[in-house]
């Protein structure tokens, strides 16, 4: 009886993420192309609320996963821009792309190029799967310790994933295995590292195996594991609790982050997803 709950969860969840990947499929083509460059500043909320002016916040870049592109954050990035307050823009690397490291020198251009455009300093970045891991990369191995003020990932496999096993054709599916030369460099020391790392993982997750691979355990880094219940991997970029928790995340005057450093360690937090 104690395991009719978690069926019926996972009957729920898998349902979720098969409605989810079929309204994907059908944004998929709109996010091919490059976006274009909105105006210097985000959408306003027109509600009044207590928070930093947007000056206040750096720009937010999305990176997507494994052989996506930035339509799967039509949703997020709409909440960013409302009711975050932030200029959001999305970078699409091609699915052709064959090695993290190359992915996360793109990445570093990119970044570069809208802190020169917009005249911040900094950027917030969140990442999906694999676009988290080539975050992380150029902000451990690439100096983007200096540009990225928050990383926040959701679903990455951080400490590999068992299901890069099974589809193991492609060189960069390669790299997320356990124990890949990638997830080596990524656990190897990082001290001073500056950025403020917050990792969502799922208990449902199909793709991330162990699903607690997901969290970030790491000496060096400052880190917010947030565990998210009831919903799995597709879903993790569009459900609204978990875009609430990203705004959180993203907000300077978020308490629970504003106690911790660089190199104060990881720390834990839970998220209930219905």
């Amino acid at each position: 009886m104690k395991a009719l709950p978690l069926s019926l969860a996972l009957l729920k969840a898998t349902a979720l993420e098969a409605a989810i990947l079929a309204g994907h499929l059908v944004l998929y083509p709109s996010g091919l192309t490059r976006e274009r460059r909105g105006p210097a500043t985000a959408t306003p909320d027109p509600r009044p609320a207590s928070r930093l002016p947007a000056a206040a916040r750096p720009p937010v870049v999305l990176l997507h996963g494994f052989l996506d592109n930035r339509s799967v954050f039509v949703l997020l990035r709409r909440a960013l821009a409302r009711h975050g307050g932030q200029r959001v823009e999305s970078l699409n690397y091609s699915p052709l792309t064959c090695d993290v490291r190359t992915a996360a020198a793109l990445l570093g251009r990119h970044v570069e190029e809208i802190c020169e455009r917009t005249g911040s300093e900094r950027v917030d970045v969140v990442g999906h799967s694999l676009g988290g891991l080539i975050a992380r990369y150029y902000v451990q191995r690439l100096g983007g310790d200096r540009r990225v003020r928050i990383l926040v990932t959701l679903g990455t496999p951080h400490s590999g994933t068992r299901v890069a096993r099974l589809a193991g054709a492609h060189p960069i599916v390669r790299q997320l295995r356990p124990g890949s030369e990638v997830i080596e460099e990524l656990a190897a020391p990082a001290p001073g590292c500056r950025t403020h790392f917050v990792s969502f993982w799922s208990d449902l997750d199909q793709v991330v195996d162990p699903r607690e691979a997901a969290r970030i355990d790491h000496p060096d880094l400052s880190v917010r594991n947030v565990r998210v219940t009831g919903i799995g991997h597709l879903a993790l970029p569009v459900h609204p609790a978990v875009a609430s928790g990203i705004r959180q995340a993203l907000d300077p005057a978020d308490q629970d982050r504003s106690r911790g450093g660089a190199g104060s360690g990881p720390r834990t937090g839970d998220a209930s997803v219905a």
